[in-house]
Formats: C-alpha cells, sequence, structure tokens
C-alpha cells in the first residue's frame, strides 16, 4: 500500500496553485491554498480517529460518535473536507468554505482563537471578490476543491510515510511562496538556515518557554522547538498580521 510522502503532497498542492495563478498575487493565495490544505488534513484525521473507534466498538457508529465528541480537537460534519467536496457545486460555495472554517473555530475555542476571541481564520476570506466574478470564483473554489480530493493526498496518519510529512511539506510549501512573492515574504517568512542558526544559538533546554515576539508563520519557533530535544516545551508567538498569524496556528498544528 502506497504512504503519501512529502513529494505527493507538495505535487498536488502546487497544482492546486494553478487555479490562482495570474489571478491574486502569490503573497494572497497561498493563504486560501494553505487553508484548504489544513482541512484537508484536520478531516483526515478526523476520519482515521472514527475508523479506528468503530472497529474498536464492533461497528457501533453511535459509541464511536460519541467517542469522537471527547476528541481534543473536533471537526463538525459541514467542516469536512469531503462535505465541502461534495458541494463543490453550489453557487454559495465560496460562503459554505467560509462557514466550515467558522465551524471549525466555534467547535475549538482556545485552540483557533486569539487573546481577545477573535477566530483565527478571520482574515482569510473564500467568498472574496479578490477571486473574480460570482462564476469565475466558484469555478476556481471547485476546482481547488477538485484538486484536494487527489487520491495521492490521503492524509491520514496511518497513510502517511512519516510523522514529519505533513509539517514538512508545509514548511517546504511556505518557502516556495516566499520565493514566489519576493519583497513581500519578509512578512511571514524566515528562510530556514536562518531559523535553524538562530534556534541552535539559543540552546533552549528542556522545559523551556520560547518566544518570537515576530513570528510571522511560526518557522522560527517550529526550528526552535525542534531544537530543545524533548517534548518538553512552550512555544509562543505574535503577529500583527491576520492572515500571517492563521499560517502559524496551523503550522503548529501541522507540526503536531
Amino acid at each position: 500500500m502506497h504512504k503519501t510522502n512529502k513529494e505527493d503532497v507538495f505535487k498536488v498542492v502546487w497544482r492546486a496553485c494553478d487555479t490562482f495563478r495570474g489571478v491574486i498575487d502569490p503573497a494572497q493565495y497561498k493563504d486560501y491554498v494553505l487553508t484548504m490544505l489544513f482541512i484537508k488534513y484536520v478531516s483526515d484525521v478526523w476520519r482515521d480517529k472514527m475508523e479506528a473507534y468503530l472497529e474498536k466498538y464492533k461497528g457501533d457508529k453511535e459509541r464511536a460518535e460519541w467517542a469522537m465528541q471527547r476528541e481534543r480537537f473536533i471537526v463538525p460534519k459541514h467542516s469536512r473536507f469531503d462535505d465541502l467536496y461534495e458541494n463543490r457545486g453550489e453557487a454559495n460555495i465560496g460562503e459554505l468554505i467560509n462557514q466550515a472554517l467558522e465551524g471549525l473555530e466555534e467547535a475549538n475555542p482556545g485552540k483557533l482563537s486569539g487573546e481577545d476571541g477573535s477566530g483565527v481564520f478571520r482574515n482569510i476570506d473564500f467568498n472574496s471578490s479578490n477571486l473574480g466574478d460570482t462564476k469565475d470564483k466558484n469555478t476556481r473554489l471547485k476546482n481547488l476543491l477538485i484538486d484536494f480530493s487527489d487520491e495521492k493526498l490521503d492524509l491520514r496518519p496511518s497513510r502517511l510515510a512519516g510523522q514529519d510529512v505533513i509539517g514538512d511539506a508545509y514548511e517546504f510549501l511556505i518557502s516556495l511562496f516566499a520565493s514566489d512573492a519576493g519583497k513581500k515574504a519578509g512578512e511571514f517568512y524566515t528562510p530556514g538556515e536562518v531559523s535553524t542558526l538562530i534556534a541552535k544559538l539559543t540552546r533552549s533546554q528542556p522545559g523551556a518557554r520560547i518566544c518570537d515576539p515576530t513570528c510571522g508563520s511560526g518557522s522560527l519557533l517550529v526550528k526552535a522547538g525542534q531544537e530543545v530535544g524533548s517534548d518538553n516545551f512552550s512555544l509562543y508567538g505574535q503577529e500583527a498580521n491576520g492572515s500571517t498569524w492563521a499560517l502559524a496556528v496551523m503550522n503548529m498544528f501541522l507540526h503536531g
């Protein structure tokens, strides 16, 4: 059985970018593409856990669904990728994706919101006129969902080639978006070599609390955490740009 690797993720996601190239700036369309990757990932994780509970409870769907509601991260039905894919031809698909993101925020208070209670996805609008008129926007979003439905993009943990596949792929994609964005990349990305150097220089030990007051997409925080050498550490970040803050939060989730 084929296991999804970083190259599989990259190929599917980079192809999905063709939907937006020439329409909006890479510094903007990265938000739509990476957010859809996040939706696909949390949906596939939810699906994997549901399948495990169904096996545990010998097909008892009611018991499995009850157990799922006790999970640390909840994915409501209307927020799941498969539900959005089924509705890909709807005239209000942009609004449906926005509602899916709002559903994730409401189901996971504290995890997908700021200290003021504002949702992490508040600055990412899939119903925006930036995506073109209604007809063109709907076509682009439909194509985006079709691209992410590729069977090679199976992000269930049990189908991944390694624990770091999705997180590494996300970081790699951010670096490519940064390359396309040119000068604007400084708003959301610190080159990997710089992040690694700074992380090594800090020499953080187990139990460390690590803060980046201008965290961008969170790449430096991820590197700093990896340098600790254990799971006993805390990461803190601040970011003024709302959509970049969303990238950072998603980055933390995708790195587990």
